[in-house]
């Protein structure tokens, strides 16, 4: 059953959920201007939300481009039955979309997320490689501030079912956390952003050198590196309440371990556990598909190494609830926080500058990593976050789910 017939949310709640993201869109890039081309892209589950959105778009006078996902079914044939020069090959007329691109939203409403199970992974592999051209196409753009985008999640009889929730409770979790029973959620996430700012700039403040992540399951150390900054609740994520940076990935020692499970290329993986040597994952382990997470990890030069280091306060996210989706999976509140890590790409954003220009060169210098992949696993347990500073100082900044600001 489509999103259109799917009656999940009142019309006022679709409205609002609309509102947040086209807020979303617009904090993420500042200067839109009229007739500027903004892509939707939404799943078939997720229709009536897409077509709110669209609605909105247009009223605001921009050129909206409108596109379904491609349905379970017709990927999983295509990943199946195709052969390696189809799996490589973008479609006519893609990049050049995204070069004249100045906008983005996405809606993911899965209705299946086991539908590439049994698929070789080194066919999905082949494709997220040919498409990391319209990601750097779309990096670019957004570094020099002529691209923005946002996404969110619609609640789906899959995504409920795989988190072990009804879809009334898994609904209800996404209307807290993008505040859609308030009465303005713009200006909850306004006030958000607020809050949130004031602690990047207590971070930026400490000068930190290296930070410590330790919890009962894992141990784990990162160099924060030269001319880092950090970065959340910035509209590129509805809803956001992480606050991250693309550290030196050379600097990464020790023991990650990921209590959440993931949902990822068809298959489901639990209790990923990943040890670090000069920057590298040389010990990958996972009570249930390692030999996935194993080849995920050998896609690239970079996909073994990190390119994200995040942090969730507990005070922010009211989301309580495994949810069988990354976004709010890393967004995760509840009783202690999360933080998360991710491997593959780094965020040239993170860059305590003018991310436009960062220039290949200059990006391996500082160690941002780069990579085809970029997979976020997420450790929900009680920890203790402690940055060691430039001087020598140890500081605890984050603590049983708080930052300690």
């Amino acid at each position: 059953m489509t999103g259109s017939n799917k009656k999940i949310y009142t019309d006022e709640q679709i409205e609002k959920y609309a509102d947040a993201l086209i807020w979303g869109l617009h904090t993420a890039r500042k200067d839109f201007k009229k007739y500027d081309t903004v892509l939707v892209r939404c799943d078939l589950e997720a229709q009536i939300l897409g077509e709110a959105v669209h609605r909105k778009l247009i009223k605001k006078g921009y050129n909206v481009i409108f596109r379904f996902l491609t349905p379970p079914q017709i990927s999983r044939d295509f990943y199946e039955f195709s052969d390696s020069e189809q799996r490589k090959a973008l479609p006519p007329g893609e990049t050049e979309m995204y070069q004249a691109l100045n906008g983005y939203v996405y809606i993911s409403a899965p209705s299946s997320l086991t539908y590439l199970k049994g698929i070789d992974t080194a066919r999905q592999n082949e494709v997220s490689k040919a498409f990391k051209v319209i990601f750097d196409i779309r990096n670019k753009r957004e570094n020099k501030g002529l691209f923005g985008w946002t996404l969110c999640t619609y609640p789906t009889e899959e995504l409920a079912k795989q988190a072990g929730l009804t879809i009334e409770e898994y609904a209800e979790q996404i209307a807290k956390a993008c505040y859609l029973n308030e009465t303005d959620p713009a200006a909850k996430w306004s006030t958000l952003l607020k809050e949130s700012t004031e602690i990047k700039k207590w971070l930026g403040s400490l000068k930190i050198d290296t930070i410590r992540t330790e919890s009962a399951s894992m141990d784990l150390k990162i160099k924060l590196g030269d001319r880092r900054k950090f970065k959340g609740v910035s509209g590129h994520n509805i809803p956001s309440f992480e606050i991250f940076t693309s550290p030196d990935w050379r600097g990464t020692e020790g023991i990650y371990f990921a209590n959440l499970p993931a949902f990822r290329g068809g298959n489901i993986i639990k209790d990923i556990r990943l040890e670090f040597k000069e920057g590298s994952a040389v010990g990958i382990s996972a009570s249930q598909g390692e030999d996935y997470v194993r080849k995920i990890m050998h896609t690239d030069e970079g996909s073994c190494r990190v390119g994200e280091y995040s942090l969730t306060d507990r005070r922010f996210s009211k989301i309580d609830k495994f949810m069988a989706d990354t976004l709010f999976d890393e967004n995760h509140g509840g009783k202690y926080g999360n933080s998360h890590i991710a491997v593959g790409a780094s965020y040239a954003d993170t860059l305590d500058g003018d991310p436009s220009e960062m220039t290949p060169e200059m990006s391996k210098t500082l160690g941002f990593n780069d990579s085809a992949v970029h997979w976020d696993m997420i450790n929900t347990e009680d920890k203790k976050v402690t940055a060691t500073l430039k001087g020598g100082d140890k500081v605890t900044i984050y603590e049983h789910g708080e930052f300690k600001h």
